[in-house]
């Protein structure tokens, strides 16, 4: 009953604001009452909603205004949610814009955020919530915090679990301090999107096949490059005998260059100051190397393949000589 009512007395309101209010009470700009009469109008129509019945927020280009967007950008907002995202969106899209802005983005950075990654607009506000404060736990303080989420808003749409497995396999893995994976986590943000196996791979080069140590690699933002970036760039210089991998204590007959110097310059820099080469020859070299790459790989899927064909036959010889014939017969190839 108290909810039929309840309806009823919201209906009357949109029917009052739209018919009854004369022209000089509407806004000038959206052509709706203004936030602070409606909330006047609609407060007493909301205490009688039950308390398990949430009232309906709706998108409305006056509460984008008043978020502080412009007439430009809030017409963008709403054409998006409106017509491509539907209702279902639409519903989650205030709350997620709120808590964008109370993060301490201003609308511009709030709009070029949403436009880089659309999937922000369908995060439930608690969810949205919950993944800025694991980040927080996790050391991205104010200001950190912003940025990472301004240069790779993706982040937000990453799930609590996924982000903490990760942290968690760089500190037990890769044996990197807390602090450590939080300055990569500021610096490198994208590293949760990775593969863990990719990652274990290219700290492993790292550390063994450049003698590079874990504060070092934090330094020089190594997981912001590749592994073919790494890759190339280390073996172009090996080759021309500008660095040595250390033995076990350490030391090599040169001073090898810093990994930040290596990765923290673009192509051109890094030829001609840090290898002393021309472009064409490390064109050249690229190309070569990709091409051993990709025959290490054939090669290594070729052995992979035979080690599984040996250990069958292992197995058939331990099962004596009929078992052995009996599986070779099933063999597909031989089918």
């Amino acid at each position: 009953m108290g909810s039929s009512f309840a309806v009823r007395q919201i209906g009357w309101i949109a029917r009052f604001t739209s018919c009854s209010l004369s022209g000089s009470v509407l806004c000038p700009r959206c052509h709706q009452p203004p936030l602070c009469l409606t909330r006047r109008l609609c407060s007493s129509a909301a205490d009688n909603i039950p308390h398990n019945q949430e009232p309906r927020v709706e998108l409305s280009l006056r509460g984008l205004l008043d978020m502080g967007f412009t007439d430009t950008q809030a017409e963008h907002i709403y054409d998006t949610v409106g017509k491509s995202r539907g209702e279902s969106t639409a519903k989650h899209t205030l709350s997620t814009l709120s808590a964008l802005i109370v993060l301490g983005l201003n609308p511009s950075s709030v709009l070029k955020l949403l436009e880089k990654c659309p999937e922000l607009y369908s995060i439930k506000e608690a969810q949205l919530q919950q993944r800025i404060a694991n980040l927080r736990k996790l050391g991205l303080v104010e200001g950190s915090l912003q940025r990472v989420v301004a240069h790779h808003p993706q982040i937000l749409t990453m799930k609590v679990k996924k982000i903490n497995s990760t942290v968690m396999f760089l500190k037990e893995k890769c044996l990197f301090t807390s602090q450590q994976v939080t300055d990569i986590l500021r610096d490198s943000p994208t590293i949760i999107q990775e593969d863990m196996a990719q990652i274990q791979y290219k700290f492993q080069y790292v550390y063994f096949r450049m003698g590079v140590k874990q504060a070092e690699m934090v330094k020089s933002r190594l997981f912001r490059f590749t592994l073919d970036e790494v890759r190339n760039r280390h073996c172009f210089l090996e080759r021309r005998g500008l660095f040595e991998t250390p033995d076990k204590k350490g030391q090599t007959t040169i001073v090898n260059p810093k990994l930040g110097s290596i990765l923290n310059v673009d192509q051109d820099m890094f030829v001609t100051q840090v290898a002393k080469a021309t472009l064409e020859e490390y064109d050249v070299f690229q190309r070569l190397i990709a091409r051993e790459y990709q025959e290490e790989e054939h090669l290594t899927d070729f052995d992979s393949i035979s080690d599984d064909d040996e250990a069958v036959e292992e197995e058939d010889r331990n099962k004596g000589k009929m078992g052995y014939m009996k599986r070779k017969k099933k063999l597909p190839h031989e089918t």
